[in-house]
């Protein structure tokens, strides 16, 4: 599998980790009192998230991505959504 293959998926699954994180596990763990969500999914967004942010930095000459890019590429990871943005931005075109 190649390395930007790779960071689609995980990507992918950051994106979707934060997002149900944030918009499904949070307000049950304030309105309901019930943190097993959070705990679900907060460990593995978390290491998604590490895993985004070093292959970001792996293939950032590989990908050519100027100093805006790259900083774009790593403030999606913060962002709800952001990921799957930069999939369709700057990965889409490497159906590798």
């Amino acid at each position: 599998m190649s390395k930007v293959k790779l960071f689609r998926i995980v990507g992918f699954l950051e994106g979707l980790s934060y997002v149900l994180l944030l918009f499904i596990a949070t307000p049950i763990k304030y309105t309901m009192g019930d943190p097993q969500y959070v705990r679900f999914l907060g460990m593995p967004h978390g290491l998604l998230f590490i895993t985004y942010i070093v292959l970001s930095i792996i293939l950032k000459p590989e990908l050519k991505w100027n100093s805006r890019q790259f900083n774009l590429v790593l403030l999606a990871s913060v962002i709800p959504f952001g990921t799957f943005y930069i999939d369709k931005k700057f990965l889409s075109f490497n159906n590798e």
